[in-house]
């Protein structure tokens, strides 16, 4: 089988890692990549926002399934334009991707599947903000109703800063503040059958003890030894196989990768918000820990065949990545810093840790720094325990001026018994 990913970031080098490890793959490839996918698949230039362009590309190639990746190509309506040319795309259509483009469409989809989210106002004028500010009070959720790369949202219990953030936006959605820990679960789809992978959790904020700014994403960890084995199956019945139905039923099927960010309230769970591709940092641990070879699971899904998929098959391992950012992240980064000590990681860690590229290209034989979050180290133990302190030793190897990352990623799950 012959593969394109679409995308350049830490998630697609973890996609391409794991098809490149596929038996069924005979050729990979990943436009536009970066410094780290290179050595795992084959670069092409392309815009990964002109779905013209990207299937003209997966045609000279001639490949069997095109994977995109990132949000904004998906809400862009890349998928549709792959599909349009006669090749199979992992990857939602255009208007299903506005369950991630849009929150305010993802709310009312969720309001007619019956799925439990959080109680939100749609604000478009200064009025309206400040009465949905009034009505919910502190702690303060306002949301960029588009994508924002992971850092449209503050929470906060200053309402001036809430305000401002607010007004910020063309529209918004504020909604009420969910206690409770927050977990990722992702689930393959081809728009009738709903496939879910195992949970992880994500850490947003930006500083140890979950301080600073939000993120989109400074590292992550699974298995959730914490959370209720049954939450899986209980997502299922009450989120996922829901809100696939309900996109069918609109004519809008959803077929690829549906993410939940849920919270586990004394109420029990609730949505926070849907992604309609693997999100980054979790996509490194859940896929780290796939014992399934990763092809035909996604061709499946986007020939509409995942019914003949069997269960998919986990590893016992533990999995724990850590993000690390460049200067000044989330704020403008500074970039083209270089980057040492990649080699030792390979040479004394592999294959228990690993790094993947996000934010980097390659200058000569240099790889230096080309974005905020700049690599993910992530690393395999019996259980967490034993993967943080892999990641970590990791993490330790590389050196990057300025470089920031936090040291308490899945610090508490593993202290847990």
């Amino acid at each position: 089988m012959k593969v394109l990913v679409i995308g350049g970031g830490a998630r697609e080098h973890a996609l391409c890692r794991s098809l490149s490890l596929d038996p069924d793959v005979n050729a990979l490839y990943c436009a536009p990549g970066n410094a780290g996918i290179a050595e795992v698949a084959e670069l092409r230039p392309v815009d990964a926002l002109n779905g013209t362009a990207v299937a003209r590309l997966a045609a000279e190639l001639g490949v069997d399934l095109v994977v995109v990746g990132p949000e904004a190509p998906l809400v862009a309506g890349v998928a549709d334009s792959v599909r349009a040319a006669g090749i199979p795309c992992f990857g939602p259509s255009g208007a299903a991707a506005q369950l991630e483009g849009s929150k305010a469409f993802a709310k009312d989809v969720m309001a007619a599947a019956g799925v439990p989210t959080a109680r939100s106002y749609l604000c478009t004028t200064p009025e309206e903000v400040d009465e949905a500010l009034d009505a919910f009070g502190a702690p303060y959720v306002v949301k960029d109703d588009g994508l924002a790369a992971g850092k449209g949202v503050v929470v906060t219990e200053d309402r001036a800063a809430a305000r401002a953030h607010a007004l910020s936006c063309d529209r918004v959605v504020i909604e009420e503040y969910l206690d409770g820990p927050e977990v990722s679960l992702f689930a393959i789809t081809d728009g009738v059958t709903v496939l879910p992978l195992q949970p992880a959790q994500d850490f947003k904020r930006a500083l140890d003890g979950d301080e600073g700014p939000n993120t989109g994403g400074m590292g992550a960890y699974s298995p959730l030894p914490w959370a209720d084995p049954k939450l899986v199956d209980e997502v299922m019945g009450s989120v996922l196989q829901p809100t696939v139905d309900e996109m069918r039923r609109r004519g809008t099927l959803f077929s690829g990768l549906l993410y939940a960010g849920l919270a586990i309230t004394g109420r029990g769970v609730r949505v926070i918000e849907f992604n309609a591709r693997f999100g980054d940092p979790e996509t490194q641990v859940v896929l780290a820990r796939l014992r399934t070879p990763l092809a035909s699971v996604l061709l499946n899904a986007a020939n509409g065949t995942l019914d003949t998929e069997p269960p998919l098959s986990w590893r016992d391992e533990a999995a724990v990545t850590v993000v690390i950012a460049s200067h000044n992240y989330p704020g403008t980064p500074r970039t083209g810093d270089a980057i040492e000590g990649l080699a030792e990681v390979a040479a004394e860690d592999a294959p228990d840790a690993y790094v993947l590229h996000a934010g980097t290209r390659a200058e000569g034989d240099a790889v230096v720094s080309a974005g905020g979050r700049v690599l993910s180290v992530t690393a395999t133990g019996s259980d967490l325990a034993q993967a943080r302190e892999k990641a970590y030793k990791a993490v330790g190897r590389i050196r990057l001026d300025g470089s920031q990352h936090r040291t308490d990623i899945a610090a508490k799950a593993a202290e847990r018994p």
